[in-house]
């Protein structure tokens, strides 16, 4: 709070005292028949700041004193530009236009450069002309922000959330209903058992702007539910700079608190692993082929790195370097933008996990509580990314673009676990102990070619995606005493291979992609028109091969001998546990192979997509849009089960995928759309192949399931779109998604851990509401403090009911979809002051995290985990090239609140649910940025 407090003093200190303004007005009317041009757009070059003309053809625009060039564009006139327009203190000055209807009939005129895209203003334009539903933030906003990657960009979009502070959800969908495209190029997915891509590996240096498609169009890949995100980096350089920016990072409850590690290796610094936690070279590759006489020995040379150590937590840094370059080899125009970012984070979570019996009619309140455990979750973060896009324009109709994007990310993980287990009775303390490195490469070369005096434009894209996953030397070990006494814990040591107990798990993942795609199309009318509704016919092809092999080992430490074991080494400390004296065939711990043959796998995606598509204005006011995709997809997947037997999964599907989308102009500034389409959700890899691994975190078993098939999804889109100014929107919108066997994730019944098994459901749907407002403060009052800001608001409230059939046992059969949330706010105040360069944001994100709506029909009880954060920031430019940033995020609340019925009871309706709460506090940054 007294940082907070510290910040809005500097804030007012600086903005209590303004100059005096002038006004710019005047009248826009057309050179010919001198009539008024309605809603003509009046606007500052190089800003966000305009105004648009009234049904007289006037305007008024309050401007600081000073020299400015005007600019006044509408549609299907010639823009017109006006330098040197001087306005005065306290005068107004009169500026009168006459603007020329656009012929089709001129000659043409080359335009050397390249269109502006990241502003508020083109985002705009964009978001206006766009054939189907879309929302959006510009470079221009995200510059406005403190946001440090795309993860935190994508918030300010309506209907979008962030879970784990990388991985985003549409309209209350769990991410495995989006689709992610980099540069109009399909990313690889960065999680191994989800269709997950992590948004933080993209810094915000780079970024242009951000689209999402919450509709379908014949050109967008078929694959999505939520919509499809669309990532486009900044790809041509205006000027030779070279930027270098410092972050450090302050998180209350982490940094310079005692903080658990473990030894690692010398580059966990840099995200990957040295080899220090691989398996020696030496170790046989399958410990039942190996007798009980050597077994000790083999065992002994798996290094005794269970002990932790504990330390401060210093704070987070952040470094970025940024290059911009361009420069003429003969006739060729060459462009590069590059950056390369480097974080080192800590971060130290609390989280309350809970586990509930099915409830009974009289079932005491003491016994519905399975467990209750505290998890303290120690992370440390290492992420090094490189961003190199080329760009080679080789004349005014054909370019050229390479764009490449590299990161490297490790995770180092310990958790210690605490609590009551009522199923056995005893108070337990456990520990795991975790290293995951990814490695991510994706590279596109893509040409776009105009012809036929711009009418006709050919694109054509290859590219190449690699991923990598490593989990070297996973540990996991239970302890336990009677509950409520003060005995010491007691390690429990199987009898047999454990995943869970005293266990060691190794696993490495590769992934290749190979992706090519082409498109043509065809205007009917000449390329440079203002007319934005003209005929258009599309058409292209698209193909992936994706390659994957996963290979999995585990095993865990034994009771060499029950007969003779010294049950005193249980209660011996974690780190001399597994000393080499305490291996042994006689008192001590054997190591058991525990490998199945489903822990290997190899598979193979094949899809081959073809489209044609386009629009048709049916009359002035009206325009038509979609068309039709046909994907052919065949998922392949070979594994063996104990006994030899094989598992051949092949599943060849055919899709056809039709949309039609229709927009409605009711005004120059007033639209109505509509639209209807057809998609799919594939199953991933690790969901089909049956191979089942223990999640300590969660405290659960996830296996796949080779018989869960491809869902089909049928979705209606309508929204009212109003377009006050060229900076400004007010859109109200609805949506309707029909699901025919969903995939989704199933609670199996267990007297153990929970198993998490992927299958298809019957049918699902969701539904819900969006609003968005982006308002300028601009002609709202003559204060500078007022017409310098802006406000970003929205929201989405949306509902979902899947009907999970026969395959639900002995729970409840309709429920809220996986991970839905039930609604969305998204709310930020802006003030950005050129003359002072001095930007102060405040922004707010909330979110209804529904994880079940579970109960019967007397009393219903639904889990919900609202989450509140509140994001200050403050960018103040110092001298001509430095820029100081300062921000704090506060997570005001991450908690699960049960909503009870009338006699208080807590009512579960499955066989067993797992429940969390997060607690987390504050986070802040200052960080230097320079420009050379």
């Amino acid at each position: 709070m007294k940082s907070i407090l510290t910040i809005l003093t500097i804030l007012a200190t600086t903005i209590c005292s303004f100059a005096q303004q002038g006004t710019l007005s005047g009248k826009v009317t057309d050179k010919t028949s001198g009539e008024a041009i309605i809603g003509a757009v009046v606007f500052i070059k190089g800003s966000a700041k305009g105004t648009t003309t009234d049904v007289e053809g006037t305007y008024s625009l309050p401007l600081d004193a000073g020299l400015y060039q005007i600019s006044i564009t509408s549609l299907s006139y010639k823009p017109t530009e006006h330098t040197n327009i001087k306005i005065e203190p306290g005068k107004t000055t009169t500026l009168n236009v006459e603007i020329e209807q656009n012929s089709t009939e001129i000659q043409t005129v080359t335009i050397v450069g390249t269109r502006q895209t990241n502003t508020e203003m083109a985002l705009m334009e964009d978001l206006k002309q766009s054939e189907i539903v879309v929302s959006g933030v510009s470079g221009e906003q995200i510059a406005k922000s403190l946001d440090r990657d795309a993860a935190a960009v994508v918030r300010r979009i309506p209907g979008v959330t962030v879970m784990n502070d990388r991985y985003i959800m549409i309209r209350g969908l769990s991410e495995r209903y989006n689709t992610v495209m980099l540069n109009d190029a399909l990313t690889p997915s960065t999680e191994t058992d989800s269709r997950a891509f992590s948004f933080d590996v993209v810094p915000t240096s780079v970024l242009d702007r951000i689209l999402v498609f919450k509709s379908g169009s014949p050109e967008l890949p078929g694959e999505f539910g939520g919509g499809v995100i669309k990532i486009y980096t900044k790809n041509f350089a205006d000027e030779n700079t070279t930027s270098l920016g410092i972050t450090g990072g302050y998180r209350s409850g982490t940094t310079f608190q005692n903080f658990k590690t473990y030894n690692g290796g010398k580059t966990d610094f840099l995200g990957f692993d040295d080899g220090t936690r691989a398996l020696p070279s030496s170790f046989p590759g399958n410990l039942n082929s190996v007798s009980n006489s050597e077994l000790t020995n083999v065992a002994r040379k798996l290094s005794n790195n269970w002990g932790l150590k504990e330390a401060g937590a210093v704070p987070d840094m952040r470094l970025s370097l940024g290059l911009t370059r361009r420069f003429d080899l003969g006739n060729v125009d060459i462009s590069n933008i590059s950056s390369i970012s480097y974080s080192n984070t800590n971060q130290y979570n609390e989280v309350d996990r809970f586990r509930y019996y099915k409830w009974y009619e009289g079932m005491p309140v003491s016994q519905r509580t399975e467990y209750q455990y505290l998890d303290k979750e120690y992370s440390q973060n290492a992420r090094l990314g490189v961003i190199s896009n080329w760009s080679f324009r080789l004349n005014n109709n054909n370019k050229l673009e390479f764009r490449n994007l590299f990161n490297q990310l490790g995770q180092s993980q310990v958790i210690e676990r605490s609590g009551y287990q009522q199923s056995n009775d005893v108070d337990v303390k456990n520990v795991a102990q975790r290293y995951e490195s990814r490695s991510i490469y994706s590279g596109q070369l893509q040409g776009t070619h105009d012809r036929n005096e711009e009418k006709t434009t050919y694109t054509w894209t290859a590219g190449y995606n690699y991923t990598n996953r490593n989990e070297p030397d996973y540990r996991r070990i239970r302890s336990q005493r009677a509950a409520g006494t003060e005995n010491p814990f007691e390690w429990v040591i199987p009898y047999a291979a454990s995943t869970f107990d005293a266990g060691r798990f190794y696993s490495e993942l590769h992934e290749n992609a190979f992706i090519g795609g082409a498109q043509v199309e065809h205007k009917f009318s000449k390329g440079d028109t203002l007319t934005e509704n003209q005929p258009k016919i599309r058409a292209g092809v698209y193909a992936e091969r994706k390659d994957r092999t996963f290979d999995a080992r585990w095993m865990a430490y034994t009771v060499a001998d029950p007969s003779q074991f010294n049950t005193s080494l249980l209660t011996q400390p974690l780190s001399q546990l597994f000393t080499q004296d305490n291996i042994n065939p006689t008192t001590g711990f054997s190591l058991k192979e525990g490998t199945n043959p489903t822990d290997r796998y190899d598979a193979v995606n094949t899809l081959v997509a073809g489209y044609v598509g386009g629009s048709l204005p049916v009359q002035d006011k009206l325009n038509l849009s979609g068309g039709v995709r046909v994907e052919y997809n065949r998922q392949q997947l070979e594994t063996t089960r104990f006994g030899g037997v094989p598992v051949k999964v092949d599943n060849p599907i055919t899709s056809f995928l039709p949309s039609l989308n229709a927009t409605y102009n009711l005004t120059q500034r007033a639209l109505l759309r509509g639209g209807y389409s057809v998609s799919v959700n594939r199953p991933e890899f690790r969901e089909l192949a049956p191979f089942a691994y223990y999640d300590f975190q969660m405290n659960a078993e996830i296996q796949g399931n080779e018989d869960v098939t491809t869902a089909t999804i049928h979705n209606v889109d309508l929204r009212y779109e109003f377009y006050p100014n060229p900076t400004e929107i007010i859109s109200f919108g609805a949506f309707y998604k029909y699901f025919k066997n969903p995939i989704e994730t199933y609670i199996l019944p267990s007297s153990s851990n929970s198993i998490f098994e992927t299958n298809n459901a019957e049918s699902a749907q969701s539904y819900g509401i969006e609003t968005e407002i982006r308002k300028s403060f601009l002609n709202l009052s003559n204060r500078r403090l007022i017409q310098n800001m802006s406000l970003v608001l929205n929201a989405s409230l949306i509902d979902s009911k899947i009907n999970l059939g026969e395959k639900a046992e002995n729970q409840a059969k309709e429920r809220a979809m996986y991970g839905q949330s039930p609604f969305i706010v998204n709310a930020g105040v802006y003030y950005q002051d050129d003359e002072k360069d001095l930007q102060v944001n405040l922004l707010y994100n909330v979110i209804g995290k529904r994880i079940f709506a579970v109960g019967d029909n007397d009393a219903p009880s639904v889990y919900e985990m609202p989450r509140n954060v509140l994001d200050l920031s403050i960018t103040k430019g110092i001298g001509r090239h430095l820029e100081l940033k300062a921000g704090i995020q506060d997570i005001l609340n991450q908690k699960i609140r049960l909503v009870q019925d009338s006699n208080n009871d807590a009512r579960i309706n499955s066989v067993d649910d797992d429940y969390t709460t997060f607690r987390r506090g504050s986070y802040s940054t200052i960080g230097v940025n320079y420009k050379f």
